[in-house]
């Protein structure tokens, strides 16, 4: 067992699930094959494999466990990861990978579950922990050869696990060992078969990275050739050759997904492509004048401006419900599109700045508390993959759903965007409508612009705007009693939300200093009408989300 108490059944999320149009055809259809595949069987770790494996320029892909290895040998990856996963290897109907996947000839690295399945399959024993272990644990190297070549003895290593290998299967050597693990990392040489029971691919684990590397370069033997400049290449091939000549509509919304699209879409093809920026009402201050400006004067990507505002804020008119937000917002847009593509185009495709992260939490997984059984969940959509109508009428165009963020930025650096817009924090498709709890109204929405700007233009005054991931204030639907000017007030409160984070999967609130937190604090009661109280979050993800619908 790995990361969570056992469940009674296990289902991949639907976003893993093997169809025609899932992962496993994509990857066989793309036009690059990944140096490492990792197999996923259920953690919420396995993406985060995929991008530790790419942080060495090693091509990675998340595959769900019931690939076979056939379909494996057909896309010719150079090793295999197996990611964790919630489950016991010995219950019935845990979930296992293909075992002619022991006989491809590629080294194998079990992760977690991972580990514990090799050992399992290959017929040695694995059974409950007498003690579980959690958190950080220092690992003693025993033997320091090929996966732990430079991994130090003592060096902290994130364990999650409540089982334990009772017994080796023939010809499997310990390599490291935890006060409460005596096989923490296992080796068959000869076969490069390897496995870890703790997670390197955690920022907890010191080294690692070094381990990570270890295996994919010097067991694999896998060439550093994932690249910015190579997925440049690649996918302006891609978009050209999906798209011909037809032309494109691009959803701008002036982040770093659609920016970094915008640009990427410009050089593969041109003016064939059409920017329409969706003036929602749900934008940030001043946003929507700058961002024609910087788009269509400065850099001459075609942008077409459409005041939508009233037509928003009408939809969502009593609608309080988070999801159901994201779903109005994103069938909106898409109506939009619609009925502006008519009298624009034709317009044959719609492109989107998907990313990972976007598909992984869009199709989420949890445990059923009662019943123990892994089921999928919604932790929240996503306006660009979830919430669309099922007439939409355009083709779409996704060039960087395989993108993490930080990969998204480099290649924005790579086609020339300014700090400006490659540095900007992320800002949800919904926009300010889902930091405005409750109903949202023109007033509402005029209250946390103000309070908004107020908190951008103090990070950023302080020099602190690029050491963290996002900064933003969020407006709960309730009033609290102040007193202001000797007068009784009863008014909104503010909550200031501040995340610091590699990709957004996980994140840590920002410890920024306290007088800093008190300025913001006073100029948003003082400047802001219908603000008395300002407090703040300082709750981490997991437990929460980053925003808070």
């Amino acid at each position: 067992m790995c990361s969570f108490p056992s469940p009674a059944t296990v289902s991949l999320s639907p976003a893993l699930e093997a169809d025609p149009v899932g992962p496993l055809a994509e990857a066989l259809s793309g036009s690059r094959k990944p140096g490492i595949v990792i197999l996923d069987f259920g953690s919420q770790y396995s993406e985060l494999i995929a991008r530790r494996v790419r942080e060495t320029e090693v091509y990675s892909l998340v595959l769900p466990c019931t690939t076979t290895a056939e379909e494996l040998r057909r896309l010719g990856p150079r090793g295999v990861i197996l990611g964790g996963g919630p489950s016991s290897v010995y219950e019935e109907g845990a979930p296992v990978c293909d075992p002619a996947l022991w006989e491809l000839g590629v080294p194998v690295l079990g992760v977690c579950y991972g580990m514990q399945l090799m050992v399992q399959q290959l017929g040695g024993r694995v059974v409950a922990a007498g003690r579980a272990e959690y958190g950080k644990a220092p690992l003693h190297v025993d033997d320091p050869t090929d996966l732990l070549t430079n991994v130090e003895s003592g060096s902290t290593m994130w364990m999650s696990h409540g089982d334990s290998v009772e017994r080796l299967p023939e010809g499997f050597v310990r390599l490291g060992h935890t006060e409460n693990t005596p096989d923490a990392a296992v080796a068959h040489h000869g076969r490069r078969l390897y496995g870890v029971q703790f997670h390197p691919e955690v920022v907890h684990s010191t080294d690692g990275m070094a381990l990570i590397r270890n295996f994919v370069y010097h067991i694999c033997d896998c060439a550093p050739d994932w690249t910015t400049d190579a997925f440049i290449d690649e996918a302006i091939a891609d978009v050209r050759a999906q798209v011909g000549d037809k032309r494109v509509l691009l959803a701008l919304s002036g982040g770093v997904d659609s920016s970094t699209l915008a640009f990427l879409l410009h050089r593969a093809i041109g003016d064939q492509l059409t920017c329409m920026f969706i003036d929602q009402g749900f934008m940030r201050k001043g946003e929507p004048e700058f961002l024609v400006d910087f788009f269509d004067r400065r850099f001459h990507i075609q942008v077409e401006y459409i005041n939508a505002r009233e037509r928003f804020i009408s939809r969502l008119a009593g609608v309080t419900d988070p999801e159901e937000k994201r779903k109005i917002i994103g069938a909106e847009f898409i109506r939009v599109f619609e009925e502006e593509s008519k009298r624009l185009g034709p317009f044959d495709y719609l492109a989107q700045g998907t990313l990972y992260p976007d598909v992984i939490e869009s199709a989420g997984t949890n445990i059923d508390p009662k019943t123990g059984e892994r089921v999928a969940v919604k932790i929240k959509s996503h306006h660009n993959v979830g919430g669309l109508p099922k007439d939409l009428q355009f083709k779409l165009v996704e060039p960087l759903r395989r993108l993490f963020k930080d990969e998204v930025r480099k290649v924005g650096r790579n086609l020339g965007l300014p700090q400006e817009i490659v540095g900007r924090h992320p800002f949800p498709g919904p926009g300010l409508a889902i930091r405005i709890l409750g109903e949202v109204t023109a007033d509402k929405l005029n209250i946390l612009r103000d309070a908004d700007l107020i908190v951008r233009e103090e990070v950023r005054d302080a020099g602190l705007y690029d050491a963290i991931w996002q900064a933003f204030a969020v407006l709960l639907p309730v009033r609290s009693v102040g007193v202001m000017g000797d007068k009784r007030t009863y008014a909104f409160p503010v909550v200031l939300r501040f995340v610091s984070s590699e990709d957004g999967m996980t994140a840590d609130w920002s410890r920024l200093p306290y007088d800093l937190l008190e300025r913001m604090s006073n100029r948003i009661v003082n400047e802001v009408k219908g603000v008395n109280r300002v407090v703040l979050d300082i709750t981490s993800k997991p437990p929460g989300t980053i925003e808070w619908e």
